[in-house]
């Protein structure tokens, strides 16, 4: 049986490296390829939303470049920051809250895949099935979309 096309694709801006993505050099190093290669292949698919789990709305995303497979930290993070995107074993996902994890950062989305409050149209960004694209965008964009989401 072949696998349906998602019926939904959301593109997530992400920056990576820096003090939004701490563990891409040592990924790229992990896997041997330059940074910039490693944002490359990461940003590449179309993902495919898996699950919803571990926090509320954290997407277990399926269909990452193989080469890119790097293990968990050995001691998990107390802290990681929410719209953080992360690598661990053959999947990625991203932390839609604040909470512990032992992912390796790469990068961050400035989006809110979460939003509790009553006056949110949907709580969750996206659901199981949907399709997920990530999108490299520089610091500068990062910070202006962060300041629109805010508002």
């Amino acid at each position: 049986m072949r696998a349906r096309s998602p019926a939904r694709i959301v593109e997530v801006p992400v920056c990576y490296g820096g003090d939004l993505g701490p563990d891409l050099e040592e990924v790229a190093r992990a896997v041997a390829l330059p940074p910039e290669e490693v944002v490359a292949r990461h940003a590449a698919p179309v993902y495919r939303v898996h699950l919803l789990g571990f926090t509320p709305g954290f997407p277990y995303l399926g269909g990452m470049d193989p080469r890119l497979s790097c293990p968990r930290l050995p001691t998990p993070r107390l802290r990681v920051v929410a719209g953080s995107v992360g690598i661990a074993g053959a999947q990625t996902g991203v932390y839609p809250v604040e909470s512990p994890g032992g992912w390796r950062l790469v990068g961050r989305t400035p989006l809110a895949l979460f939003d509790p409050s009553p006056g949110a149209r949907r709580p969750f960004l996206l659901a199981p099935g949907d399709g997920l694209r990530f999108v490299p965008v520089d610091r500068a964009r990062y910070d202006a979309l962060a300041a629109e989401v805010r508002r």
